[in-house]
């Protein structure tokens, strides 16, 4: 099976993020990628890792 691989912008638009969001979490090593010549790619599995590991659920009041 191969793994799906995101370009920044796309795993922006998945997290709501700003794609200058996931450029700050690759160069602080946040989110591991892939380097395909000189495009930077997310395997989808890894974004998922992230995703999974910083999920916390919301709390309200103090």
């Amino acid at each position: 099976m191969m793994t799906k691989l995101l370009r920044p912008e796309e795993a922006a638009a998945r997290l709501l993020v700003s794609p200058l969001t996931i450029r700050k979490w690759i160069f602080a090593r946040r989110l591991p990628v892939v380097k395909l010549g000189r495009s930077v790619r997310i395997r989808e599995q890894d974004l998922e890792a992230l995703i999974n590991f910083g999920y916390q659920p919301l709390q309200r009041g103090r």
